[in-house]
């Protein structure tokens, strides 16, 4: 790119990464802030990803003898105090309901009718959740018992920034019990594997997985694993959890059965869940100076059909063409569901392309009266340059476009991949690692150098002090001993011996 080039979105990642991301939300039209401090409104087409992200982990969890349920959204306070270490994990996050209706004072509306126990809105489920997984489980004929819930959350964040972090966002909880240790863990990898399958073959995203050091673990996990994206910033974001409870929620709620030997015994319980959070990582994974970046496999849509007229006599003649073209890719099936094809008439000249290429409609395709004469039409790629369009045949086009869709998801994955190999780097010099995260550029004090495979004693104070001076988190202890490494070494704090190595990384 020429510096005298202007793209689409000002200012570009390299001159204000964090506004860059505010604004391709914005040119891509996938959300915006509400009225309502720290929440988003999300607009039909980001909508749309999470639809399509819903759908086919839904598939995926029904495939696992998941069934879906829905609690409600006001857990009573008792509930969160029956388990101390949870509660407090959450304590500074949660929003409390204390009154329940209104009425009129000096002309304006305060609140009365204050509740005898305050209602925390829902930040996770675990606890009401279990409430009646304690009166559904009785007997060990009765497991396992595998749910998932599509909800909203409400979590008093202090900072926020759309999709990333909200007071308010959507995801999904799923919840299980069983009557082993061994089930539960299990049933919990699963899940995780489940996260990067969606991860890496419909989201494009390469992700390490791992387990969270005790520190970072969910309140009230005897483990966490976790899935962990780089970002176009180097940084990390954790894009799903999967978490073994161990028995600390079942004693918490009682939730009890009888095993095979007649005996009563506490139930073995796992959550784990991704949120609209995904679409943010999608974002920072994939979008350009240009706009948004869509994998096809999770697109609102696959193509949109530009008609050209020169003139008005034009118009019914490509029209005719167009409605013909797009009835032909809607028989087609893409990533299990219908062609999604967009048909944009709108007369604004080169506008109405540079609407879809923010967009990051995977496929644009511009059709005039020349296109027709030819039996062709003139078709641009979003993961290319937006110059680079050529002519191709009707029938050859209807033919491949889902090859074209599947090169196009093939080449957002490698792209995504190399970038994040390019900046993961084994260092055990204790100078070496705190260089590699000082950023290089004053100007973008947040860009630093990635993901760093080195050896950690375990010890809580030295990853403490690591946070502290770095501002850097141990993401994930991975499970892929090409990360890992196959022996012990030197902890990168202490210099004390360590078994393996962890990603740091500075993190969402």
């Amino acid at each position: 790119m020429g510096k005298s080039e202007t793209r689409a979105i000002q200012p570009t990642r390299e001159e204000n990464y964090s506004e860059w991301y505010q604004q391709v939300i914005k040119a891509a039209d996938l959300a915006e802030a509400s009225p309502v401090r720290g929440c988003m409104v999300i607009k039909p087409w980001g909508y749309e990803v999470w639809e399509n992200i819903r759908h086919v982990l839904d598939g995926m969890f029904k495939a696992e003898g998941v069934k879906n349920a829905y609690f409600p959204l006001f857990i009573p306070m008792e509930f969160l105090q029956k388990e101390a270490e949870h509660v407090e994990g959450f304590a500074t996050e949660c929003a409390v309901v204390t009154h329940h209706r209104l009425e009129k004072s000096d002309g304006k509306l305060v609140p009365a009718g204050e509740l005898a126990e305050p209602l925390i809105v829902r930040p996770t489920s675990e606890t009401i959740i279990g409430e009646s997984f304690s009166r559904w489980v009785k007997s060990y004929r009765d497991l396992p018992v595998l749910i998932n819930q599509w909800a909203n959350v409400v979590r008093w964040e202090m900072r926020t920034r759309i999709f990333l972090r909200t007071s308010e966002f959507l995801w999904q909880e799923g919840h299980t019990v069983h009557a082993s240790a061994d089930e539960a863990m299990a049933l919990a990898g699963r899940m995780l594997d489940l996260y990067e399958t969606l991860a890496r073959d419909y989201l494009a995203i390469p992700v390490i997985k791992g387990r969270k050091s005790e520190s970072e673990r969910f309140p009230g996990a005897v483990e966490t694993m976790c899935i962990e994206a780089m970002m176009q910033d180097r940084k990390a974001l954790q894009a799903g959890t999967s978490h073994f409870l161990g028995r600390n929620f079942a004693k918490a709620s009682n939730i009890l059965f009888q095993s095979e030997r007649g005996r009563m015994e506490l139930a073995w319980t796992t959550s784990w869940g991704v949120s609209t959070r995904l679409i943010g990582g999608l974002i920072m994974s994939h979008a350009d100076d240009d706009g948004m970046v869509m994998p096809p496999k999770i697109a609102p849509a696959h193509v949109v059909l530009l008609p050209i007229f020169r003139k008005d006599s034009d118009r019914q003649p490509v029209m005719e063409y167009v409605e013909n073209l797009a009835a032909r890719l809607r028989e087609k099936q893409y990533a299990g569901r219908r062609l999604g094809v967009e048909i944009d008439a709108k007369e604004t000249g080169g506008a109405r392309g540079w609407e879809w290429i923010k967009k990051g409609i995977p496929i644009r395709v511009e059709i005039g009266p020349k296109d027709m004469a030819k039996g062709a039409v003139f078709m641009g790629r979003r993961d290319t340059s937006h110059r680079d369009r050529k002519s191709v045949g009707t029938d050859l086009f209807v033919d491949t476009v889902t090859d074209i869709l599947d090169d196009i998801q093939y080449k957002t994955y490698q792209k995504a991949l190399e970038f994040r190999e390019a900046h993961t780097v084994f260092i055990d010099a204790r100078d070496g690692f705190y260089d590699f995260f000082t950023p290089s550029n004053p100007q973008q004090p947040e860009i630093h150098g990635g993901f760093a495979l080195s050896h950690w004693c375990g010890s809580p104070e030295c990853e403490k002090k690591i946070k502290d001076e770095l501002s850097v988190t141990i993401r994930c202890i991975p499970y892929d001993r090409n990360l890992a490494g196959d022996g012990p070494g030197r902890c990168i704090c202490c210099g004390k011996e360590s078994p393996c190595r962890v990603v740091f990384a500075k993190a969402y």
